[in-house]
């Protein structure tokens, strides 16, 4: 979507919406162009917005061209998004740093580099990331899709050898890209499969393990917390929750948080976005995280499903919305 330079002038001018200065915003579609995410989020008003920089489903990309990456600057310049801490990417899914397999876990340092690379020249501050999956590599007992996540006791074998592979992953990444400002966002997960992260303690034994933590931050999502099997259910469980963060990872490090419902039972290990207040989260849990103080200044973008909602307006609107009246806006 091209905005063009009155819309741009009538959106940044006067008051800001209330997505704006609560850094509302939503992953939008870069297909066509890069700067095409930019120009929706300014004309929707939001305060935040989550790109892909490539087709996440391949593993290798065209480097970005210098009129793209132009035109990106060109497109942030006046706007809020001048903000790079209000810009967020989001790997590919195939990327696997906890992959004990050499060829996979070489293709997965590739991509993961071509994304780090893409954001540098773009200023976009933060990619999000997927820990990992350590696919069982010792041959231990794979976990049943019904058995529960573990979220107070220690890792087992696989998983802390996952979580050092990963963490030696990145410090690969780290030394090969010297001197790059984004930082990697290590998501919480629902925990499905053998995929990590969905202890709030892994992310931070990754950070623990880098050599350079001061470039790895977190990236919470509200669906896989509770999906992870995290109490949220009232304020004062929400509360806790975030507190509990606090303790074991640390809030100061969130850079990024995905403000998703969940159509899967709490505690499922299923990944299933749901619309605000059409899923299973509850009220709480968006109110503690919205109105927390250690979140005024991180983007908070919506993954849910596109398209028009009952009243004709676009998913991404309404939803929105509905996080800016839970936040008290």
């Amino acid at each position: 979507m091209r905005v063009s330079a009155a819309v741009r002038a009538s959106s940044s001018a006067g008051k800001e919406s209330a997505c704006e200065r609560l850094r509302i915003g939503a992953h939008l579609s870069t297909a066509g162009s890069l700067r095409g995410a930019i120009d929706e989020a300014v004309a929707l008003r939001f305060g935040a917005v989550q790109i892909f920089t490539r087709n996440q489903r391949q593993w290798v990309a065209k480097p970005l061209a210098r009129e793209e990456i132009a035109d990106f600057h060109a497109a942030r310049k006046g706007t809020l998004f001048a903000d790079a801490s209000r810009i967020v990417s989001h790997n590919s899914y195939l990327v696997n740093l906890a992959s004990p397999d050499e060829e996979n876990l070489a293709k997965s340092l590739a991509c993961e580099r071509a994304e780090l690379e893409r954001c540098e020249e773009l200023g976009v501050a933060v990619s999000v990331a997927h820990p990992g999956a350590h696919m069982n590599a010792s041959g231990g007992r794979p976990r049943k899709p019904g058995d529960p996540n573990d979220l107070d006791g220690e890792p087992s074998a696989d998983e802390l050898a996952g979580l050092r592979r990963i963490a030696k992953a990145i410090d690969r990444l780290h030394a090969e890209l010297k001197g790059y400002r984004v930082r990697i966002a290590l998501e919480t997960t629902t925990g499905s499969g053998t995929n990590l992260g969905y202890a709030f303690h892994h992310l931070a034994r990754i950070r623990d393990m880098v050599k350079a933590p001061e470039r790895v931050a977190y990236c919470i999502d509200t669906c896989h917390v509770f999906a992870a099997g995290y109490e949220v259910s009232t304020p004062a469980k929400a509360r806790a929750t975030l507190e509990r963060f606090d303790r074991e990872a640390g809030l100061a490090h969130v850079a990024a948080i995905h403000v998703n419902d969940s159509e899967a039972p709490f505690a499922s290990r299923k990944d299933r976005h749901a619309h605000i207040g059409e899923g299973l989260c509850g009220e709480a849990w968006f109110r503690a995280v919205l109105r927390h103080p250690a979140f005024a200044e991180v983007p908070k973008v919506l993954e849910t499903e596109k398209g028009a909602a009952p009243d004709g307006r676009a998913w991404d609107v309404v939803n929105a919305e509905r996080l800016a009246s839970l936040a008290g806006a």
